[in-house]
């Protein structure tokens, strides 16, 4: 089996590619030791020391580190991915394999913008943010501002302020002038 590794602009955090399927549906974002508690893959990369996120996307895995080097931690993580992709154990420890379902909150007037704003994150936006290690779903719509949840490499990224204001937002603005702003949840 061979794991590719890419670089992300979140320099905290490095995308591995097992060359398999990794979620079947969605994603799924553990920012600590007790949120893996459902999958056997994300609590074996928590064991391993400096690790403090572990993102599942359907093709990647994006682990992101606190402190140390990545040439330090990088052998450990691929060791463990290999030695679970091999194993065969399920991602999954209770067999499911969805990623989160947050709660959406908009209002029912609202539900053509709504619409407009998910069509552009599926077909602009996610595909870019996955090329970094990361996702973004949509989360709400109130006043005339959409309420994003920013994922894996994306959360906690130094770029990701930027990228919400200068390129998700114009891009909203330019097709809903009734979009006035974007905000991270």
């Amino acid at each position: 089996m061979f794991i590719q590794t890419e670089s992300t602009p979140n320099p905290a955090t490095l995308k591995f590619l097992p060359g398999r399927s990794v979620m079947q549906d969605g994603t799924l974002d553990m920012r600590s030791a007790a949120d893996a508690a459902r999958s056997p893959l994300a609590q074996a990369l928590f064991s391993i020391e400096g690790v403090t996120g572990v993102f599942f996307a359907p093709e990647f895995i994006s682990v992101t580190k606190a402190d140390g080097e990545w040439q330090h931690l990088k052998p450990a993580i691929l060791g463990v991915i290999m030695e679970h992709y091999t194993s065969g154990a399920p991602l999954l420890a209770d067999g499911g394999d969805e990623g989160e379902g947050a709660e959406e909150f908009y209002d029912p007037a609202d539900e053509e913008t709504v619409a407009t704003i998910k069509e552009l994150l599926e077909a602009r936006i996610r595909p870019a943010v996955a090329g970094d290690g990361g996702d973004i779903t949509f989360r709400g719509f109130r006043d005339g501002t959409v309420y994003l949840a920013m994922k894996g490499a994306c959360a906690g990224c130094p770029s990701s302020t930027a990228t919400l204001k200068n390129g998700i937002q114009n891009m909203f603005r330019h097709y809903l002038p009734e979009v006035q702003a974007v905000e991270q949840i």
